[in-house]
């Protein structure tokens, strides 16, 4: 199937031209066989590389109306926002903050590229132009099974479906186990495939084999180090002949064949630090003279030198000068797009990431190796999820460029077996529904109330009727779990129930509660915050330390990892300045979480008293970017904190003082 016979104008047809696309590949031909073009719900859920954006492209292009094409990540949404941008004609529009807002401005673009929580954010403050819309196309819908950010997807969707019942959603997703039951639940028609682009095999490196999935085998030279040995590739520090390679020294070997071959590479460990330890050791192997980019390499360093003075920063441009970079969300924003499109432009030979660049930006490569199959998580290591190695895997192979794609999970003798029947053989998880965690389910109680959408339990049941988790639990599990929730609101005075009338009674938000809802904070957030400014209000010495503490003690910020070597610090910090704190030591619900919350706190009031980017890296043990997302997250608390003074009458000269110097 050629572009040029779909119902798209001239002007699109060239546009595409122009970028190599002419011919539909075989998963976006069944997608407009399957009335993607005309205004039909389309499913799409096929492998990485596929053209799953152009299929959306096709559906915002011949729909009858406005657009929206809703991204899971700012990074994401940046890419595909510039993606729409550059067609001709288009008015193309891109909101991903100011979550009090209605965001009207959006209106009249053909175009709008916004994340899950600005639409819903948007809703809750009175958008009248999602009502105009005509097609939403939903990229990473499996992320429906994410923790946090899947309710907010969910409940948004139903809520664009319900306002607009024959607006056309296309959605676009990795493969996973249940796509059916997603397409189900959005009245979609399924296309299912395999097939890619560009061929690719997966297997496991033991030692310095390589077993593929298809049946054949590599072998990599991991230098004079013995590949005999039967130990667990953990623990190469031994130095004995007879010991095997460990797995930093297998992954160095596989990113050197692939260099020296002509290709570039994503290698996946577990944490920033090991991402950070793998860069630097492997900027010790000349990949840049390797792959031939001394030149271009060198520049991309002297850049992300030129982005700020932290060690973090000076770090990566040493890496960057040797063709190789590391990737991780404690870097800043700039530093990460001098990454990216350093090795979109081959600049690079290989990028040292953590699993988020997986889901993230559009970074393929020849090679993918994933060193680490394991994470801690909370108690102990725990394997990842199949979907989320797939999703690593499925970055190898890039479209015109790669005559193939490898990816290689690095193993040993004691884990081949696991790692063949948990990844090569294994079905990615089914997605399921997270609505049903009661802190989701509160938030987006107290958002149907507060916008007017619900008055009673049975209308919040309606509201609700469109979502995963109604198809999931059904009629009876829903109408229990949104009792509770209404109970917990009531309880939190964010909403009452008013008698008289026909009705028993009806929900109303409470100012409180509606404020909460239009500045996008959890109700937990609004009760904390509420608590903290009553108390600070009654305080004579209240500072700006005072409301950054009541801000950060809240489930809306993020934590801010404290180590056993800083605790003893920051425990003395928070008894020296205990006059200006809201809640006394004795008196916290979870100490060690009330430490970290005082430690951000501490971060931002210096911060605003002067400290530098690189002094507060350097004493915090934070990454540059963390600090920017912290100072991120503090302007929206405190805007909220302002919104909520004022519907308590309280009045704490902090908060201004803090927000305007932030």
């Amino acid at each position: 199937m050629r572009v040029r016979d779909l119902p798209l104008s001239e002007q699109f047809v060239d546009h595409f031209a122009e970028q190599g696309i002419r011919e539909l590949y075989p998963p976006q031909a069944a997608a407009v066989d399957a009335g993607v073009c005309e205004s039909e719900n389309v499913v799409a859920a096929v492998p990485t590389a596929s053209g799953k954006t152009f299929i959306a492209e096709l559906a915002l292009l011949t729909a009858d109306g406005p657009g929206l094409y809703v991204c899971p990540l700012r990074a994401l949404a940046r890419e595909k926002y510039e993606a729409f941008a550059a067609l001709p004609g288009v008015d193309a529009a891109i909101s991903t903050g100011d979550f009090d807002a209605s965001g009207e401005a959006l209106a009249g673009n053909d175009v709008v590229v916004a994340t899950s929580e600005k639409v819903d954010s948007a809703i809750r403050n009175g958008a009248s132009w999602v009502d105009d819309l005509a097609c939403v196309a939903v990229d990473e819908v499996h992320l429906l099974g994410a923790e946090r950010r899947g309710p907010t997807l969910e409940v948004t969707l139903a809520t664009l479906r319900r306002r607009n019942p024959e607006l056309q959603v296309v959605a676009l997703s990795a493969t996973v186990d249940n796509p059916e039951a997603i397409a189900e639940w959005l009245n979609a028609t399924l296309v299912k495939s395999e097939w890619r682009p560009v061929d690719l095999r997966t297997g496991v490196a033991v030692d310095g084999d390589v077993t593929f999935d298809d049946g054949t085998t590599m072998t990599v030279d991991v230098g004079s180090v013995a590949v005999d040995g039967s130990g667990d590739g953990d623990d190469g520090d031994s130095g004995d002949a007879d010991d095997p390679p460990d797995d930093t020294e297998i992954t160095a070997a596989l990113v050197a064949d692939a260099v020296d071959q002509g290709g570039q590479c994503l290698a996946f460990v577990r944490s920033r630090t090991e991402a950070v330890g793998l860069a630097e050791r492997l900027a010790a192997d000349g990949l840049a003279e390797r792959l031939g980019v001394e030149s271009a390499a060198a520049a991309a360093g002297d850049e992300a030198a030129d982005v700020d003075g932290t060690a973090t920063g000076r770090q990566l441009a040493d890496c960057l000068r040797s063709g190789v970079a590391f990737h991780h969300a404690g870097l800043r924003a700039g530093h990460r797009t001098v990454v990216e499109e350093a090795f979109r432009d081959r600049e690079v030979a290989c990028i040292c990431a953590t699993p988020t660049l997986a889901a993230g930006i559009n970074v393929p490569a020849r090679r993918v190796v994933v060193r680490d199959q394991k994470r801690y998580a909370g108690s102990g290591m725990e394997w990842l999820p199949t979907l989320e190695v797939h999703q690593m895997c499925g970055r190898a192979g890039r479209p015109g460029l790669d005559p193939y794609g490898e990816a290689v999970l690095v193993g040993n003798r004691d884990t081949e077996g696991d790692l063949v029947e948990r990844y090569l053989d294994g079905e990615p998880e089914a997605v399921e529904s997270k609505l049903a965690d009661p802190a989701s389910l509160r938030t987006h109680v107290l958002s149907a109330v507060a916008t007017g959408f619900a008055e009673t339990e049975a209308e919040i049941l309606d509201v609700f009727e469109g979502t995963f988790y109604a198809r999931e639990a059904g009629a009876g599990g829903l109408a229990d779990a949104v009792g509770v929730a209404v109970d917990d609101l009531a309880a939190a005075e964010l909403v009452r129930r008013e008698t008289g009338g026909v009705e028993a009674y009806r929900l109303v938000a409470t100012p409180v509660g509606e404020t909460a809802s239009k500045q996008y904070v959890r109700p937990e957030t609004a009760e904390r915050i509420v608590s903290g400014l009553r108390t600070a209000a009654g305080m004579s010495n209240a500072t700006t330390l005072t409301v950054f503490e009541v801000i950060c003690d809240t489930p809306d910020m993020q934590d801010t990892y404290l180590g056993n070597a800083e605790r003893a610090e920051i425990y003395r910090f928070a008894r020296a300045n205990a006059g200006t704190l809201t809640t006394a030591m004795d008196e916290t619900d979870n100490f060690e979480e009330w430490l970290e919350s005082v430690k951000t706190a501490r971060i931002l009031d210096e911060w605003i008293g002067g400290a530098t980017v690189e002094e507060l890296v350097e004493s915090y043990r934070i990454g540059p970017g963390d600090l920017d997302s912290r100072v991120e997250r503090a302007e929206w608390l405190l805007s909220a904190a302002e919104a909520l003074a004022e519907t308590i009458g309280v009045r704490v000269p902090a908060i201004t003082r803090a927000r305007s110097r932030l």
